[in-house]
C-alpha cells in the first residue's frame, strides 16, 4: 500500500515537472534556426526540445534495425541461430539485470524483493541453476522455509547444483533439530566436496554429538589432508576422539581394548588431562605403576590439575600419609607457586597432622585468591591447631559463599560442565572445554574439595575411643551446605 502511494506521488511529481518545463519553454523568446542546402527551419524552444528527443529516438531505432540487418545477413550466410540470438539478447540483458538486482537485494536483507527479482530472472533466462539458489535463500530470509526446501530439492536433480541443494537441506535440518537426518546429509555433502571447510566442521560436530568417534577421526584426518587444520591442532583433537572412544569401550566392559585406546590417546596428546588420567589408571590396572607415575608427572609438568593428583594417589593406595607426602614431593617441586600445587601441599600436610606446614603451604591464598577449597582447608588447619569453634565456623561460613574454583568451561558459550566432555553439552562445539575459573563464581564443580580424601587416604580410620565417644568440637551441621559431598564434610570436621 505504501509503495503504491509512493509511486503515485512520484508520477504526479514528474508530470508536474514536465508541465512546468513545457510552460517555461513556451515563455522563452527566440528559438533554433537550422539552415541546410538552401532550406531554413525555425523552431521554437519547445519544438527544439521535442525535435531533439525524436532525433535520439530515431538514432536508437536505426541502430536496432542495423543490428537486425546484420543478424539477417548472418542467417542468410548459414548461421541458423543468428536471428533467434538477436531477439534473445534483449531477454538475457533483462534477465541478468534482474539477477544482479536480486543478488543485491539478498545481500541487503530484502528477502521479498530478492525473490521477486529471482522469479523475473528465471522468466527471462530460463536457467534454474542460476536463479534457484537466490530463490531458496530469499525464501529462507522471508521465513518461507517450505518454499526454500522445495527449491533445494529441485537443485538435487542437477549434478552442478546437487552440493548446494544438499548443503541447504542440511542447514534446514540443523535448524529443525533433526541431527540424524542432518548427519546423513552432511556425509553426502562431504562425499561431493570433501575439501569444503564448513561441511567438514559440521560433519565432525555431528559425528562427535552422535558418539561416532571412528567416523569423526576419519573426518579429522581429511581436514589435515586438505589443509584446513594445523597439524598440532589435529594431533590434540585426534587424542580427544581417541579418549572418547576409549571411554565408550570402557563403558561396554572391554577393559583391555579400553586400556589400549586410553594409552593411545595419551600418546597423541600427553598434556590432555583426561587422557593422562585414564591412561594412568589403565597402567595401574596392568600393575605398571612406574608407567602410571610417568604419565601423571608428564601431564603435571604442563598444568597441575586435581584429577592428576587423584590418579597419582591411586598408584599407592595403602601408603601412610608420611609416605604419601614424600612420594608427592616430585610433583610439588614442579610449578611450586601454582595454586593447585599449594593446595595439594596443604592437603598432604593436613593428612600428616602437620598443621603449621599446611598453613605455610596456603600462604596468603585465603586472602589474595580465596575459594571454597582453600577456605575449608584453612578451617581444618585452625581446628587442628586448637582454635575455637567461632574461628572455625567463620572460615566455613566464608567457604560457603566463596567461589568454587576452576571448572571445565566451554570457551565458546561459557557453559560450565561437571566433568570433561569432548563436545560442549550446551552449544555442541567440539574440543572447547578448558580448565579455568567459571564466569559465575557461585557455581559448584565436581572437583575440588572432594579431592582431599583421595589424596590423603581414607578418613574412616579412627580409634576405638573416637567411635565410642563423639567429638564435642564437631562443627555444627548447619554450616555445611546441603549440596556438600560427604568427603567435604569429613574434611571440615578434621
Amino acid at each position: 500500500m505504501l509503495w503504491s502511494i509512493i509511486k503515485i506521488v512520484v508520477f504526479i511529481a514528474l508530470v508536474a515537472a514536465a508541465a512546468f518545463g513545457a510552460g517555461h519553454l513556451l515563455e522563452l523568446e527566440g528559438g533554433v534556426r537550422i539552415v541546410f542546402a538552401g532550406f531554413e527551419i525555425n523552431l521554437t524552444p519547445l519544438k527544439a526540445v521535442i525535435a531533439l528527443i525524436l532525433l535520439v529516438l530515431a538514432i536508437w531505432i536505426l541502430l536496432k534495425l542495423f543490428t537486425l540487418l546484420i543478424a539477417i545477413l548472418k542467417f542468410i550466410n548459414g548461421d541458423e541461430t543468428a536471428i533467434s540470438r538477436y531477439f534473445d539478447r534483449s531477454r538475457q540483458e533483462k534477465g541478468y539485470r534482474a539477477l544482479s538486482e536480486g543478488m543485491m537485494a539478498l545481500a541487503s536483507g530484502e528477502g521479498d524483493l530478492a525473490m521477486s527479482k529471482a522469479n523475473k530472472a528465471e522468466k527471462y533466462l530460463r536457467k534454474p541453476e542460476l536463479t534457484n539458489l537466490i530463490t531458496a535463500q530469499a525464501a529462507e530470509m522471508s521465513g518461507d522455509r517450505d518454499k526454500a526446501e522445495k527449491v533445494y530439492k529441485r537443485l538435487l536433480k542437477n549434478d552442478k547444483t546437487r552440493f548446494v541443494g544438499v548443503r541447504g537441506l542440511m542447514k534446514q535440518k540443523l535448524l529443525d533439530g533433526d541431527t540424524e537426518t542432518a548427519l546423513k546429509l552432511a556425509e553426502t555433502a562431504f562425499a561431493l566436496k570433501p575439501r569444503h571447510d564448513e561441511v567438514q566442521n559440521t560433519l565432525l560436530q555431528l559425528q562427535a554429538q552422535s558418539s561416532d568417534w571412528k567416523g569423526a577421526r576419519k573426518t579429522l584426518n581429511a581436514k589435515l589432508k586438505y589443509g584446513t587444520l594445523p597439524r598440532d591442532v589435529h594431533k590434540r583433537r585426534d587424542a580427544v576422539l581417541a579418549l572418547s572412544e576409549a571411554r565408550d569401550i570402557l563403558d561396554e566392559g572391554n577393559d583391555i581394548e579400553a586400556r589400549e585406546a586410553a594409552i593411545e590417546a595419551n600418546r597423541l596428546s600427553p598434556d590432555l588431562i583426561p587422557a593422562a588420567v585414564l591412561a594412568a589408571r589403565s597402567y595401574i590396572e596392568q600393575g605398571s605403576k612406574r608407567h602410571a607415575a610417568r604419565v601423571v608427572r608428564k601431564a603435571w609438568d604442563v598444568k597441575p590439575h586435581p584429577d592428576l593428583a587423584a590418579a597419582f594417589a591411586e598408584i599407592e593406595p595403602d601408603e601412610t600419609p608420611e609416605e604419601r607426602l614424600k612420594r608427592f614431593a616430585k610433583l610439588l617441586k614442579v610449578h611450586p607457586s601454582h595454586r593447585e600445587t599449594r593446595l595439594l601441599d596443604a592437603e598432604l600436610h593436613l593428612a600428616t597432622e602437620d598443621f603449621p606446614g599446611a598453613r605455610r603451604a596456603l600462604g596468603d591464598m585465603v586472602e589474595s585468591d580465596p575459594d571454597a577449597r582453600a577456605l575449608t582447608i584453612m578451617a581444618a588447619v585452625e581446628r587442628g591447631e586448637g582454635a575455637s569453634d567461632a574461628v572455625v565456623k567463620g572460615w566455613l561460613a566464608r567457604a560457603l559463599s566463596a567461589p568454587r574454583g576452576p571448572a571445565w568451561v566451554c570457551d565458546n558459550c561459557h557453559h560450565i560442565h561437571a566433568q570433561w566432555a569432548p563436545a560442549c553439552e550446551n552449544c555442541h562445539a567440539f574440543d572447547t572445554l578448558s580448565w579455568t575459573p567459571p564466569p559465575m563464581a557461585a557455581i559448584t564443580t565436581s572437583t575440588g574439595l572432594e579431592m582431599l580424601p583421595l589424596i590423603v587416604g581414607s578418613l574412616e580410620d579412627k580409634t576405638d575411643d573416637d567411635e565410642d565417644e563423639p567429638d564435642e568440637d564437631v562443627v555444627d551441621a548447619e554450616l555445611v551446605d546441603e549440596n556438600t559431598e560427604p568427603e567435604e564434610a569429613e574434611t571440615a570436621e578434621k
